[in-house]
């Protein structure tokens, strides 16, 4: 289930009650008269099933709620109603393959922004896989996987191309096209750093016998494969709000691996398998958003999809 609640001026309050009414996935409709400040109005609160929040929320918006008032969408981790089962049963289809897109559009463009936290996690963890390719520690290389941000952005990237959300696509591609340069741009100083410094050894810088990261590198078939796998769990994650599933995702896909051994390997005076790792970095970018699209087309098929005209909230 999902709590709404929509803050709406005076004289659109009675067709919201309408359209949540009318629909069977509803329980526990409350209004609130005149409690809203700013803007100025009646607060409108009910839970509705999961599969009913993307018809019930397009409805609303037709009211210009959106731009009047103000819709939000929270998960109830718990209802003990016997009215909110009726409505979970009532509405079609199954809640865990529902897609809210409007949730959707708005969790993948705030995840794609380039900020400095995102810029701050994703040099973290480019520096993070130059250590595990240094000191040949897979472990450290599944660190930098997990701490890596960028799937947000690529995610964002799939779903602004599939709704065209171009953007959701500038978003995202400012967010990766920044990012990553700059990133392994930090990393490459880091790495110098190290070479002078011979901080970790004589031997830190001979790739050849890093054999426990190699698969970082060695760009192919199956590295396509992977990523689009990953991609197309990642976004079955997002689409149907079982958020656990991204971290096995986040442990799959050698992007930022990728990003930390063409840097390091650079440094080494390692140029071919500088490109390999390159490859692999753009083979993983375009495998998981690829696959991503695909999971979203196949999805938007089987339910109807939003219009996409609203501008993202910074909110």
């Amino acid at each position: 289930m999902l709590h709404l609640r929509a803050v709406c001026p005076p004289d659109k309050t009675a067709e919201a009650l309408d359209i949540l009414r009318a629909h069977a996935g509803t329980a526990h409709l409350i209004v609130h008269r005149g409690v809203a400040v700013e803007p100025a109005g009646d607060l409108v609160e009910a839970d509705i099933a999961r599969e009913a929040a993307d018809e019930i929320v397009d409805a609303l918006c037709v009211l210009e709620l959106d731009h009047t008032g103000g819709i939000t969408l929270e998960a109830l981790d718990t209802a003990l109603s016997d009215a909110a089962d009726e409505a979970e049963e009532a509405a079609p289809g199954e809640g865990a393959d529902a897609v809210v897109w409007q949730e959707l559009v708005a969790r993948s463009g705030e995840e794609s922004r380039l900020n400095v936290t995102f810029l701050a996690f994703l040099t973290i963890a480019c520096l993070l896989a130059a250590v595990g390719v240094l000191t040949d520690s897979a472990v450290t290389i599944v660190g930098a996987m997990v701490v890596g941000p960028e799937f947000g952005p690529l995610a964002a990237l799939a779903v602004g191309l599939v709704l065209r959300r171009w953007d959701l696509v500038r978003l995202a591609g400012a967010a990766l096209g920044i990012g990553f340069p700059l990133a392994m741009v930090v990393t490459l100083g880091g790495a110098l750093l190290v070479r002078v410094t011979d901080v970790f050894g004589e031997k830190a810088f001979e790739l050849k016998q890093h054999s426990d990261v190699d698969f970082v590198f060695s760009v192919g078939v199956p590295s396509l494969v992977v990523a689009m796998l990953a991609g197309a769990a990642g976004m079955l994650a997002m689409t149907s709000a079982k958020s656990a599933a991204l971290v096995g995702v986040f442990i799959s896909v050698t992007t930022v691996p990728a990003a930390g051994y063409a840097v390091v390997a650079a440094v080494a005076g390692e140029w071919s398998r500088c490109l390999q790792s390159v490859g692999q970095l753009l083979v993983n970018l375009l495998g998981i958003v690829a696959a991503a699209a695909i999971v979203l087309i196949v999805r938007r098929n089987g339910q109807r999809s939003p219009v996409g005209t609203r501008p993202l909230s910074r909110g």
